[in-house]
């Protein structure tokens, strides 16, 4: 009979450094057994553990986090990637580009610094896939603190045509506003469902995390040739990649953006 892995549990000792993932729910983030692994794999006394945290109670805890001297940091997502810049002491160039973030490091002062790595998981995990997006007409759903930073990502990265859909339409329309500023060379769209003439069509929308989700796009729009990608990690095949790639599309998992991050995470962090 194989010998069972040794739980992290049997690991912790009274040196232990603790690592957080600020979530809520917390039921489907993925990053602790990653970050866990990495940590094993450096020799380092350390844990991740999921901290499921109500939008309402996020300062109080920040603020407690600032007190736990054992504590060196966070990954930082859904709800909290906006809220999270106002609690913070320092924040890195692309957080307070696209007005969120997903990293958070302890410094031993207490002070606290914000980081965001969405965008760079993100095109890092395309780029792993043989997908470049340099030229090419994006289709981009959402408008939160991850859809922001892949918008961010894609823009420096030389996408031809950016066209923005979401739900609320002041926020793509500040979106895109920023986006025109900082990117003129790119041409910037509004959009809608309708993902029709574009190469890549990506869900930066938290829809297909749960059971009944409407559907991002119009997926009588999607066509042989496209790439769909998603950044919803659970379930790995939501309804949206199911109908693209019933569609003939190329489809594009959500854990390819976490499996990229994840040490550029930990070395933001420390670890």
């Amino acid at each position: 009979m194989p010998a069972m892995a040794e739980p992290i549990s049997a690991t912790i000792t009274g040196k232990t450094r603790v690592l957080g993932i600020l979530a809520h729910p917390t039921d489907h983030v993925k990053a602790p057994p990653g970050i866990n692994a990495i940590a094993r794999k450096r020799g380092r006394d350390a844990v991740m553990v999921p901290l499921n945290v109500a939008p309402a109670d996020l300062p109080a805890v920040v603020a407690a986090l600032r007190l736990v001297q054992s504590f060196d940091g966070a990954i930082v997502t859904v709800p909290h990637k906006q809220a999270i810049l106002s609690l913070c002491d320092q924040i890195s160039p692309e957080a307070r580009a696209v007005g969120a973030a997903n990293v958070l490091r302890r410094e031993p002062d207490g002070r606290l610094v914000a980081g965001q790595l969405d965008g760079i998981g993100f095109l890092a995990g395309l780029r792993d896939q043989g997908i470049d997006v340099a030229g090419r007409r994006v289709h981009l759903s959402g408008a939160g603190g991850a859809a922001s930073a892949v918008a961010y990502a894609l823009a420096k990265a030389g996408a031809a045509v950016l066209t923005l859909n979401n739900r609320s339409r002041h926020k793509i329309e500040a979106m895109a506003d920023e986006m025109r500023r900082t990117f003129p060379q790119v041409d910037v769209r509004l959009g809608d469902r309708d993902p029709s003439g574009h190469d890549i069509v990506i869900n930066g929308t938290t829809l297909g995390m749960k059971p009944g989700d409407a559907l991002p796009v119009d997926i009588t729009g999607l066509r042989p040739g496209m790439v769909a990608a998603e950044m919803v990690m659970e379930p790995e095949i939501t309804p949206f990649l199911a109908a693209a790639r019933a569609a003939g599309c190329q489809i594009h998992l959500g854990h390819h953006m976490l499996d990229q991050q994840l040490q550029a995470m930990a070395d933001f962090i420390g670890l």
